[in-house]
């Protein structure tokens, strides 16, 4: 039998979209969601898709960020180098000696990150962090003359290269992007999910663009939804790594998703939370909570939209953010998916005006 679920998150994973560039996964969601879904975009590149229920209001809004970290090309150097900026959090650590995508207007081309060799290092440079500003993409070229031939100009999008894998164990998965394309596809099953199935309101499912540079998205799709509810579909940090303490990070893989309890952009809807946190143990779906203290996510940007949006983040443990390559568990995201499904069907009218008294 096909997994749609894994199918899904394989074609969104592999998608291209840095900040500023996410055609390519907005049109995966517009395929997706087409005659499932009323489809609209705003002027800044958001995709938002609605499923009316019984009801036109109360309007959920799920939200999922379809951009991901990466980089920009900056200037061609001389010999045929690539200097580029970065576009999101990144830590020099995990850059370098990485493939990379660049993508031109001719087509796409592969590179690898690189810096001055160990072998002609002093010994205070070695000890030293390498920056990003100090590193170089390589495509193989030996003048700016061959750079230029392929296409590649100042401003064209540098992508992470990371083939999805279905790791040993057939449990967990491995690709780049899943900060936010595990949200994405999220969005995209609970939307189809509601299908044959009765909901007391409308459900939106908005693909953001720019959130890894600042919640952009996130507010320009506020302003077409008119959402009475925010929920942002997310990764969360996985602590179950060597060197991490807990109070750093609680969440494991396998143990079910993160309810945010805080993250540095927004402290959630305490009666929105709670709703969360009983419908998990009345269907005895497992589930984490969690701090995020650095960092925010698209409820920052939803929760301040007019008067106000009761809100609350979602999400999928992931191990490895903001490098190439991250890791998910599976169970995580099916879990994440049946509460969200549960939790959405009882925001009725009545429940959505009680978050805020």
């Amino acid at each position: 039998m096909e997994d749609s679920s894994l199918e899904l998150i394989r074609e969104l994973t592999e998608a291209s979209g840095i900040s500023g560039y996410e055609r390519q996964v907005r049109e995966i969601i517009r395929k997706n969601l087409t005659g499932v879904a009323g489809i609209e975009q705003d002027g800044l590149g958001s995709i938002v898709c609605s499923r009316k229920g019984e009801s036109e209001t109360p309007k959920i809004m799920l939200a999922g960020h379809m951009d991901e970290v990466g980089f920009i090309v900056k200037l061609i150097t001389d010999e045929g180098f690539l200097r580029f900026t970065t576009v999101g959090g990144w830590w020099g650590h995990v850059m370098l000696a990485q493939r990379v995508l660049v993508k031109s207007r001719a087509g796409d081309f592969t590179g690898v990150i690189g810096s001055k060799p160990p072998h002609i290092l002093g010994e205070e440079e070695r000890k030293k962090l390498q920056e990003p500003k100090d590193m170089y993409i390589d495509v193989g070229a030996t003048s700016a003359e061959e750079v230029r031939s392929l296409g590649i100009r100042p401003g064209d999008p540098v992508i992470p290269v990371c083939p999805f894998s279905v790791l040993g164990t057939g449990k967990t998965l491995m690709g780049k992007a899943f900060d936010d394309r595990i949200g994405c596809a999220l969005m995209i099953d609970v939307i189809k999910g509601l299908v044959g199935r009765r909901h007391p309101n409308t459900v939106y499912a908005a693909g953001t663009v720019q959130e890894e540079v600042g919640l952009r998205g996130a507010r320009t799709s506020s302003w077409v939804v008119e959402p009475d509810v925010g929920l942002t579909m997310e990764i969360a940090v996985a602590g179950d790594l060597p060197g991490i303490k807990k109070e750093e990070a609680q969440a494991r893989l396998g143990k079910g998703p993160v309810i945010l309890m805080q993250d540095g952009s927004m402290i959630p809807n305490l009666k929105l939370r709670d709703l969360f946190i009983d419908t998990a143990e009345e269907l005895e779906i497992p589930y984490q909570l969690d701090v995020m203290e650095k960092g925010g996510t698209d409820s920052g940007a939803i929760h301040l939209h007019r008067r106000g949006v009761p809100s609350l983040v979602i999400g999928v443990p992931a191990r490895h953010i903001h490098s190439h390559a991250g890791i998910i568990h599976r169970e995580d995201y099916d879990h994440a998916l049946e509460l969200v499904k549960e939790a959405v069907v009882r925001l009725d009218a009545a429940t959505v005006a009680g978050l805020t008294e």
